[in-house]
């Protein structure tokens, strides 16, 4: 018999397959040494592949040469193994896997392939510094669980490309190697050797590109599509991550929203077995800050912040010369809150201000009282009030939050919210949607010292708020939504301008001049001069819906080989060095940083 790899060490059965049913046959199973117990002169392996594991048994009663060689097996051995399976013995069964009644005798084996000792233990591998992962990411792909979920995500984009493909969508590439036009995050720059002392630079979406295929008469375009942002790294971002990305011709607002609701309940279904409920809820930007302090709330938290101005208006109040000067008083109340200690109060307040508040005041209603340091200052008409708004009763609490900036008041209290609910377990199981909808069109940047596009500048605008957007720019709302999953933006996109005159109002009140304009968005520019239709689009961050439904925190843990929070992959140990030749060809020279 070989002791080579061919046709006939070739397996018959994945190690995650062999049933009761399979008792008695003889097979060939290929895998990884993962478990391995001595006992008694029998040794038992755990085999695994992506599938699952087979317990092998050595027994030198039955095939003392295979028992004798076994003795120098190690983890993580990869091994091609004959044997019978038979019904493990009464007792010994494994309700854990699904294997765990059948057990394969083994009459010979080849070590396919030794491994050096491992890093880390496969068992323990979510106790393992996250770097030390990477650095050995091909091991930690063997675990089930990294297994499962590169086969949600292969089953997320497969049904994806077939539902659009099914709704008349093109899958249609894009360029990689593109124009710097710097409105947003940095772009990452490519130099070029053919053209020296000039960049290209890796898109940071196809937007440009999906805009002038409907100029292009291209009607539904979709892509699942690379892109590059070079910017701080969190739980949910990357330096290259993938869109599924969406445009269409003559379409409104209705249809993106009928088209997505198809999709994410479709694929929900089919990947999850779970039933989403549609038409999703929908909400404006305004009234989800008002309400959760977010533009991307998370409605599995029965938590909402309540408007107190009626409370705190006139008297002789802290907040009531800040609410005549057009302020904001905002209030949470969290059920059963009234237990807790003036100590657990200050540390509430405390995390309040490293946010940015001046403080945050609270309320308590204890044994049919209202407390806190503010009931001195409210008549019992003011204190019906503040029960009536805010709802609170016998063993609650109310969190008051006041800013003279209302948008800086609601993000600061809806963030707390958020803390508050995960650290006392308020978040509920399961997943809901959300449509969040106009948008502002413009935002204040006092870095820039000028209006940005919250969005991007090519979003359309309602055509009714035109009249203030040189007048009162942040009034002007945006034809623009997202869709939001349990608190995480998924997706999101908008209605686009496809009116030259309107685009050129827009870039004006973002402060560019036409040659500025012209300058970074030229062949754009030119292009929406040909007979451009209506069009719109999305565009889903799709690492971030495979994390969501592979239930992880990180879409590191759904990528094959991710980037750590430097932007390091510690696997390839990218970024490095190029040596002096390679950068003298591409007119580049570098100087070195002292000290």
């Amino acid at each position: 018999m070989g002791r080579y790899f061919d046709a006939s060490w070739q397996r018959t059965m994945k190690c995650g397959q062999p049933r009761e049913a399979d008792a008695g046959r003889e097979v060939v199973l290929n895998g990884w040494l993962r478990a391995r117990r001595d006992l008694g002169g029998i040794i038992f392996i755990e085999l695994w592949d992506k599938s699952g594991v087979t317990q092998l048994v050595f027994n030198p009663e039955l095939n003392a040469e295979a028992h004798s060689r076994a003795g120098a097996l190690r983890s993580e051995y990869c091994l091609a193994v004959k044997g019978k399976l038979r019904i493990r013995p009464e007792g010994t069964e494994n309700p854990d896997i699904a294997t765990g009644n059948v057990e394969l005798v083994v009459s010979d084996f080849l070590v396919l392939s030794p491994s050096k000792l491992p890093p880390f233990e496969m068992d323990s591998v979510d106790e393992v510094n996250e770097d030390l992962r990477m650095k050995y990411r091909y091991l930690d792909l063997r675990r089930e669980r990294m297994q499962d979920n590169l086969k949600k995500r292969n089953d997320i984009t497969l049904f994806t490309r077939n539902y659009f493909a099914k709704n008349e969508f093109l899958d249609i590439e894009t360029p990689m190697l593109t124009r710097s036009t710097p409105e947003g995050a940095r772009d990452f720059l490519v130099p070029s050797r053919l053209n020296p002392c000039k960049f290209y630079a890796l898109p940071q979406s196809p937007q440009l590109f999906k805009q002038l295929l409907m100029v292009g008469g291209c009607e539904r375009y979709m892509q699942i599509v690379k892109c590059f942002r070079d910017e701080d790294l969190r739980a949910d971002r990357q330096p290259e991550f993938t869109q599924i990305d969406l445009e269409m011709s003559y379409t409104t607002e209705e249809d993106i929203y009928k088209l997505i609701e198809g999709y994410l309940s479709g694929v929900f279904k089919e990947v999850l077995g779970i039933d989403v409920q549609t038409p999703f809820l929908r909400m404006t930007w305004k009234d989800a800050m008002d309400a959760y302090g977010s533009d991307k709330p998370d409605l599995r938290i029965n938590m909402k912040m309540v408007d107190l101005a009626e409370v705190f208006a006139g008297g002789e109040n802290p907040f009531a010369g800040l609410l005549a000067n057009g302020g904001t008083i905002k209030g949470l109340r969290l059920e059963g809150g009234s237990a807790l200690s003036r100590k657990d109060l200050t540390v509430l307040e405390d995390r309040a201000k490293k946010l940015g508040a001046a403080g945050m005041a609270n309320f308590q209603v204890k044994d049919g009282e209202l407390k806190g340091p503010l009931v001195k200052f409210l008549n019992e008409t003011q204190i019906a009030k503040l029960y009536e708004l805010s709802e609170i009763k016998e063993g609650d609490a109310l969190f008051i939050m006041a800013d003279a900036d209302w948008q800086k008041a609601c993000t600061i209290l809806g963030q707390m919210r958020l803390e508050i609910a995960r650290e006392r377990g308020l978040v509920e199981e399961g997943f809901k949607f959300l449509w969040v909808t106009e948008f502002p069109l413009l935002e204040w940047s006092d870095e820039e010292n000028r209006w940005m596009a919250m969005h991007h500048p090519f979003t359309a605008p309602f055509d009714e708020d035109m009249q203030y957007l040189f007048t009162e720019p942040g009034k002007v709302r945006s034809r623009a939504y997202d869709v939001v999953l349990n608190g995480t933006e998924i997706g999101g996109g908008s209605i686009r301008i496809h009116d030259p005159k309107m685009q050129e109002e827009v870039f004006k009140a973002l402060n560019f001049t036409p040659e500025a304009a012209r300058e970074r968005f030229d062949f754009f520019l030119e292009g929406l001069s040909y007979g451009t239709p209506p069009h719109g689009g999305l565009a889903f961050g799709l690492d971030r819906l495979v994390m969501i439904m592979c239930g992880c925190k990180s879409i590191r843990d759904v990528m094959a080989f991710p980037k750590n929070q430097k932007a390091q992959c510690p696997l390839a140990f990218a970024p490095s060095s190029v040596d002096d030749a390679q950068l003298q060809e591409l007119s580049i020279r570098t100087d070195e940083l002292l000290g």
